[in-house]
């Protein structure tokens, strides 16, 4: 199974609080990535864009949450 769908698999059984937190830590997770990359260049620069993915996707996540709660 890909890291994708773990991922996703992941996330979906989380609640709002969880994956507010996890986005706040994945962001600054980012801030230092991309601080270490304009520094020194990283081995792979395409965490960056997995992790940015990763951000949208938890985004999304939430996003589809709250409007379940407001639809309930």
């Amino acid at each position: 199974m890909s890291k994708k769908s773990d991922f996703v698999k992941s996330i979906h059984g989380m609640n709002e609080q969880d994956l507010k937190a996890r986005m706040e830590e994945d962001k600054q997770r980012l801030k230092k990535l991309k601080f270490a990359h304009t520094i020194s260049p990283l081995e792979n620069p395409m965490s960056i864009r997995g992790l940015r993915k990763d951000i949208a996707r938890l985004q999304t996540e939430l996003k589809t949450k709250q409007n379940e709660a407001k639809q309930s």
